[in-house]
């Protein structure tokens, strides 16, 4: 064992080879295969998975099929919330990663005047919607002398009351 150990020898003039001689495209096409949260984790190994688990062509089959449109909505809730006191908004630089992107659409963004938001799941990278029961409406009876909204033991925060729905290989 030793710096003249390999396959062919003490005699052959090959170095030790180790993973981070692979090919960064070789480790792309891995790294596909993988949950974003392994990708994450194997980044750590060397250069060439950090290099390979930043690829736009890895990270553009783990975001839904209209993460164009989600993401506009998630930079217009961005530029909402960027004031300085005064009614000025600063301006929000684009994303222009898809693992950027990606990471973007997995902290909640409201949207319809902050009554429902949607984001998605980390680990499948699922489409997750929450409602808030004063976005809902009673079909037939909209008429609020017919339903008040109670607050009971098991709502976690008064008045809210979010519902999670989740949303798999759909589009809102």
């Amino acid at each position: 064992m030793g710096t003249g150990s390999s396959i062919l020898g003490a005699d052959a003039d090959w170095g030790e080879t180790s993973l981070g001689d692979m090919p960064e495209s070789c480790v792309a096409a891995v790294l596909l295969n993988l949950d974003p949260p392994e990708i994450c984790q194997v980044a750590c190994l060397n250069r060439a998975f950090r290099g390979a688990a930043s690829a736009d062509c890895v990270w553009a089959g783990k975001l839904p099929a209209n993460y164009r449109y989600l993401a506009a909505l998630a930079a217009a809730a961005d530029d909402e919330g960027d004031g300085d006191g005064d009614g000025n908004v600063k301006p929000c630089s684009p994303i222009s990663t898809k693992k950027g992107i990606y990471a973007r659409l997995c902290r909640p963004t409201p949207f319809d005047g902050g009554t429902k938001e949607f984001w998605i799941e980390k680990n499948k990278g699922g489409l997750c919607m929450s409602i808030s029961s004063k976005a809902m409406a009673i079909t037939g009876i909209d008429d609020r002398r017919y339903w008040s909204h109670l607050v009971t033991e098991e709502s976690s925060q008064p008045y809210t009351g979010f519902r999670v729905i989740s949303f798999r290989d759909c589009d809102l």
